[in-house]
């Protein structure tokens, strides 16, 4: 499956446009891992167990879109975005989305 950040596929006709297709992922902390990261703020420096948080969240609702895009027989996805938010304390959603297609 092609995935794709612009509107149009270098090479490549849409033939067909499928729908909007979305994955999303809810990532709850460690909560040792949070007082480590919030120790961080003292100090100063990268997250990194919310750097892994998020590019495993990014990842999980990827994938979670391109299996609903082949629900519909896309063959690729085009326009595809992020967007995150706080769904309650200590929780974020990201989501995945973009213009699932059939290409020729």
């Amino acid at each position: 499956m092609m995935v794709t950040t612009i509107e149009n596929m270098p090479g490549r006709e849409i033939k067909e446009v499928l729908g909007v297709v979305f994955g999303s992922c809810v990532q709850t902390k460690h909560i040792g891992k949070d007082i480590r990261a919030g120790l961080r703020t003292v100090v100063g420096g990268e997250a990194t167990a919310y750097t892994e948080l998020m590019e495993e969240a990014r990842r999980t609702a990827m994938q979670r879109m391109i299996k609903d895009a082949e629900k519909l027989g896309a063959d690729a996805v085009i326009g595809m975005r992020y967007a995150t938010a706080q769904t309650m304390h200590g929780a974020a959603e990201l989501i995945a989305f973009g213009t699932a297609v059939r290409t020729c």
